[in-house]
């Protein structure tokens, strides 16, 4: 039976019967086969050479018959052929005779269509031998693209035993034999090594290739940036397009989502946009699922206005949004907490005649009002999307529960439970974790555990939000030992443990100055690849400030920028305040003064911290030099507790010449500061400075 291209036709039954005859009466006890991690085969033995010749013209003679007999009957060019023979009929060494003498004597598509045969079987399939001298004969008949054809198929039939390197080679070593490697090669072999996962090699094989003249096309890069962005190493993705770019080629819409989804999902939003952009300017024609995709990381991110605007620039070209594109909008709204706004996008989804809203759409509605604690609401929602026909999923069950148990209403959580289990629905992990973090809240504790038990009794496993839940209970009970416990057991069940974790603990270890320990887990945190967020800064900061290590405390604030953190007005505050405390009011001074120039409004405790600081030191003027970069409100709420303060300290001058410059500023005295500034006047008998300042209110309320 021979295969032309795509098409089966059968051999006459005198061709048939005549291999069958030689092939059946041959002596086939001495087998060659190939070992499948051999680079050359050793010569494998063989019948007499007279035998062996004889075999080999025989097929390559029925070959050609039938090749020729089906190109005449079909007039077609036969590039496939598939003969009914078993492959004990020929030794690889037979079938490399073969297919050299066919390539000599008939051509370079009767040798292919024997090539196609063979390497139907494993004896050919992994020999590598076969492969190069087939591709060899066809150079010679200068038939470049059927050799890179051969080459192609080598490099994905040894990839399936782990010979990719080795094929690879074979690919750039046939240069000398005159076959330079080609774009489609190139793209063969990268692609190859990118399913494999062998990202290295694939990146190798481009070099080398590119370096003895393959040229990659837009479908090169393709495979790679796929290749990177599914192992979610952007940076390296955002280098192949740029590369990608810069020779003009441009993504499809289908990558393009892939790229996108990725920078978004590490945060690099701004970094998604621009790459957007610059390939619609380049020609690419966006569709529904690449806006959506682009919608969905702007609003993750918070920037609900600029989603919007990317949404009208959707609409502006043609595109309608789709009922995912609403919910993700729906999504990002009740993540930002302007659930009202979102509860009127979903109004006009329930109006739609196109678009209805589905299961996702009320699940994330009912989730924003969850957040803000408005149950009764997800209740109705709930009851509405039954009375749709929709059936909520365990998603939204755990929603409502969640969102009952943070409001402290654990019986109504237990009763959403029974009713998702009444339903066929199974809690998961998500749902249990919110009720061990609701009992741990109201401090039933050992009800939260055994919780946690039943859970893992259905087969669920502890996640690193239960992880962290637990964490925080120990930490909250100041037992340190134990939340570290929990911390290495977490690691060694291989789940990862995230900047919020190590934070926690750091601001637990702070708050009882053990910052050995929090040295240790910093460092711990950086050497697993993860970033200090400001937060964790911020304890460390704190920390120290605590102990007393203000040398510490500064090193730290000035490391801050190493990891791209921007310190924000409670980070001032903390090193401002443990400066202070120590009497280095300069420094503090510097400090504040860098704060303002950013725009930063420091909190009202670094505010009367610094300006108490100078006023116990008998320098009023210039905690009056500090306090007068605020704004009004801020100074006029300042220098009321502030007086306040001094009052109670006994320190009534200094109070009044800062009661003197507020009757300046606000004639609506603050009663209480005021009946406490006269109570200390009298208490510590400075009668003239009560006297001089109600004359001077007398005056002003005149």
């Amino acid at each position: 039976m021979l295969r032309i291209s795509n098409q089966t036709h059968l051999f006459n039954a005198k061709h048939i019967n005549h291999l069958h005859h030689i092939f059946n009466h041959r002596n086939l006890s001495s087998k060659s086969h190939e070992d499948a991690h051999t680079y050359w085969f050793p010569p494998p033995p063989s019948p007499s050479p007279s035998s062996s010749k004889s075999v080999v013209r025989t097929v390559c003679s029925l070959v050609c018959q039938s090749y020729y007999q089906q190109q005449t009957q079909f007039k077609s060019t036969p590039t496939h052929l598939n003969l009914s023979l078993t492959s004990d009929s020929l030794t690889p060494e037979e079938a490399i005779t073969v297919i050299a003498s066919l390539a000599d004597e008939a051509g370079s598509m009767v040798a292919l269509g024997f090539f196609y045969w063979a390497i139907g079987y494993p004896k050919f399939r992994y020999f590598m031998r076969f492969y190069v001298v087939a591709a060899t004969s066809l150079i010679e008949n200068m038939n470049l693209e059927r050799a890179h054809e051969v080459m192609r198929c080598m490099v994905m039939n040894l990839a399936e035993i782990g010979r990719l390197k080795e094929a690879v080679g074979m690919v750039i070593e046939m240069r000398n034999q005159g076959l330079d490697p080609c774009t489609r090669t190139l793209n063969c072999a990268v692609g190859v090594a990118a399913e494999m996962g062998e990202i290295g090699l694939a990146r190798k094989v481009f070099d080398e290739m590119c370096e003895r003249g393959a040229f990659p096309d837009s479908s090169t890069f393709k495979i790679l940036i796929t290749c990177y962005c599914r192992v979610n190493e952007v940076s390296q993705v955002d280098l192949w397009l740029s590369a990608m770019l810069d020779r003009g080629f441009v993504l499809d819409n289908a990558t393009c989502t892939l790229v996108v989804s990725a920078f978004c999902e590490k945060g690099s939003v701004n970094r998604a946009l621009w790459f957007f952009n610059k390939m619609i300017g380049m020609g690419l024609k966006p569709n529904v699922i690449n806006f959506t995709v682009l919608i969905n990381g702007l609003c993750k991110k918070g920037s609900i206005k600029q989603a919007f605007e990317l949404l009208e620039e959707m609409v502006r070209k043609g595109w309608k949004p789709n009922v995912y594109t609403h919910t993700i909008l729906i999504d990002g709204m009740c993540k930002k907490g302007w659930t009202d706004k979102a509860f009127r996008l979903f109004l006009k989804l329930v109006r739609s005649e196109s678009y209805k809203p589905n299961v996702y759409t009320y699940t994330a509605m009912i989730s924003g009002y969850c957040k803000e604690g408005k149950v009764n609401r997800a209740e109705m929602l709930l009851t509405r999307m039954r009375e749709q026909g929709l059936v909520p999923n365990v998603d939204t069950y755990t929603t409502i529960v969640s969102g009952y148990c943070k409001s402290g209403n654990l019986t109504r959580a237990y009763e959403l439970i029974n009713e998702m289990k009444k339903e066929g629905l199974h809690p998961n992990m998500c749902t249990y974790n919110a009720v061990i973090d609701g009992l741990f809240k109201k401090g039933r504790v050992q009800e939260a555990y055994k919780q946690l038990d039943i859970a893992l009794k259905h087969g669920l496993q502890a996640d690193e939000v239960t992880y962290t839940i637990l964490m925080m209970e120990k930490c909250k009970q100041s037992d340190i030992k134990h939340a570290l416990v929990i911390l290495s057991k977490m690691i060694k069940v291989g789940i990862g443990c995230d900047i919020h974790i190590y934070t926690t603990l750091i601001s637990s270890f702070s708050r009882v100055k053990r910052m050995s320990e929090c040295e240790r887990l910093f460092d711990d945190a950086v050497k697993h690849g993860l970033i200090p967020a400001k937060q964790t800064y911020t304890s460390m900061i704190c920390g120290y400030c605590r102990d007393g290590n203000l040398s510490s405390a500064t090193k730290m604030f000035e490391r801050m920028s190493e990891h791209g953190c921007v310190p924000d007005s409670v980070t001032y505050g903390a090193l401002i305040s443990g400066l202070c405390k120590k009497s280095k009011l300069d420094e503090a001074r510097s400090y504040y003064d860098a704060m303002m120039d950013k725009g930063l409004n420091p909190c009202e405790v670094t505010r009367l911290t610094i300006a108490y600081e100078y006023c116990k030191g008998n320098d009023p003027l210039a905690a009056m030099k500090v306090l007068d970069r605020l704004e009004k409100k801020l100074w006029i709420r300042t220098v009321n507790t502030l007086i306040r303060k001094l009052c109670s300290e006994k320190k009534v001058e200094i109070a009044a010449s800062f009661l003197h410059k507020l009757i300046d500023k606000d004639k609506n005295l603050d009663r209480i500061m005021f009946t406490a500034f006269v109570t200390a006047c009298y208490d510590s008998g400075h009668y003239v400075i009560v006297s001089d300042i109600r004359e001077r209110i007398s005056k002003g309320i005149g």
